[in-house]
């Protein structure tokens, strides 16, 4: 009897020191299995409790319990994991700043609908988007390709916000200044004596566009290497993605405005200089944008057409960000964005993308009138430009107004 009894024992201890094994292998192996294959949904997430501290062991690092570390640190926004931070230039991936730990922010909770109206604006809008992106009638390049043959310069313009789970895709000439300023306040990469910057309009124009304070898609490779990839695809499938748009004709229009028809001298002689010898009959423009500007010597925006359908323009230079078209910039056919805003509705448009973020409670998008180019303006900035080149520069620029809506500009097209 005792025998008998002394066996159930042992058989008990047995299997309870098997348990225990199988539990510590399911930590060390299975966890990273998990991470690495569970589908995740996008947009923000209702917060969850800060995950407990785990009590540091002596355990030989295996390799697949370092991707567990590696997909726990950096693929969980919010969440009290380290969050990215803003990378120093460095050619040495040793060498980037230290992460730091960050509180997660409350997302505001609505206790009232968004209005019908805002909702199916945007479902045709991301609708419109997938029947051009399928349509094989509209014809652009890039437009058939992976988002894994999309070079890595091309993905400069992907700003990137792991506290909030937001990817912003900047659009020059559409409010991109101010999407800018929120994405710095969101993102807290700019610091106001020792606590981050809380106001958007406080933040000088000068830093709003230096690359150091955004974290874009193409340094995830200096960063994260050969999980850079891998790392870009989770977080597009997991966070909120957003962009705004305006008619292309009236972008080009305000770029011109912007950087020839006001002094910047970085734009009078990489690109003014070439139009006045190109089609101005200059052969040796002034030296300097004062100059130019004192001699009246300024490109006419029926240059500045011609310079974009040269096709000299392109062997030497891909466009400037300031005029190259959206689809290029943005890539809505390998990314399905969350929302699609428009600057003709930017009021309405920034009012519920914050509020679909929860953010409206963190920071505020600070409208401008300033210098505004209005879309009645076309005909007069368009009359002394060709029919004929008005029709090629459509050309050049329809997918654009096909994929985000804009009519085609018919009394412009057929005078």
């Amino acid at each position: 009897m005792g025998t008998s009894r002394m066996f159930r024992i042992f058989v008990v201890l047995g299997s309870a020191f098997m348990i225990l094994l199988i539990i510590i292998y399911w930590d060390d192996v299975g966890a990273a299995h998990l991470y690495l294959h569970t589908p995740v949904s996008p947009g923000p997430k209702v917060p969850h409790p800060p995950p407990q501290p785990r009590p540091h062991t002596t355990r030989t690092p295996s390799f697949l319990s370092d991707i567990d570390a590696f997909v726990n640190q950096f693929l969980e926004p919010g969440t009290g994991e380290p969050t990215d931070t803003v990378p120093v230039d460095s050619s040495n991936q040793s060498e980037k700043s230290e992460e730091r730990y960050v509180p997660r922010r409350e997302w505001k909770i609505h206790l009232t609908p968004v209005a019908a109206e805002l909702r199916e604006r945007q479902e045709k809008r991301r609708r419109l988007l997938q029947e051009v992106c399928a349509n094989d009638s509209v014809s652009f390049p890039g437009k058939n390709r992976s988002f894994d043959d999309i070079p890595n310069k091309e993905l400069d313009h992907l700003i990137v916000d792991d506290r909030h789970g937001i990817i912003y895709c900047y659009v020059p000439k559409v409010a991109c200044s101010n999407w800018k300023r929120i994405m710095i306040v969101l993102s807290e990469s700019m610091q106001q004596d020792g606590a981050p910057q809380r106001d958007p309009l406080a933040i000088p124009r000068d830093l709003v566009h230096n690359s150091s304070m955004h974290f874009t898609f193409n340094k995830f490779w200096k960063r994260y290497g050969k999980f850079a990839k891998h790392l870009m695809k989770v977080k597009l499938k997991k966070y909120t993605k957003f962009l705004f748009v305006r008619d292309p004709f009236v972008r080009l229009i305000s770029a011109y405005r912007n950087k020839f028809e006001m002094r910047n001298e970085d734009f009078y002689r990489r690109f003014a200089q070439v139009m006045l010898r190109r089609y101005a009959n200059q052969p040796t423009p002034p030296a300097s944008v004062d100059e130019a500007f004192a001699l009246g010597a300024r490109p006419s925006f029926s240059h500045f057409t011609q310079y974009l359908l040269d096709p000299q323009t392109e062997k030497d230079m891909p466009f400037n960000e300031h005029w190259r078209q959206v689809y290029r910039l943005c890539h809505p056919c390998q990314i399905q964005y969350d929302f699609v805003g428009h600057l003709e509705t930017a009021e309405e448009d920034a009012e519920h993308l914050l509020r679909l973020l929860r953010v409206d409670n963190v920071v505020e998008f600070p409208t401008s009138q300033r210098n505004l180019t209005a879309s009645s303006w076309e005909t007069d900035w368009f009359g002394p430009v060709p029919v004929e080149a008005r029709r090629q520069l459509y050309k050049l620029y329809e997918p654009d107004f096909r994929l985000f809506g804009y009519d085609r500009p018919e009394s412009i097209l057929n005078e």
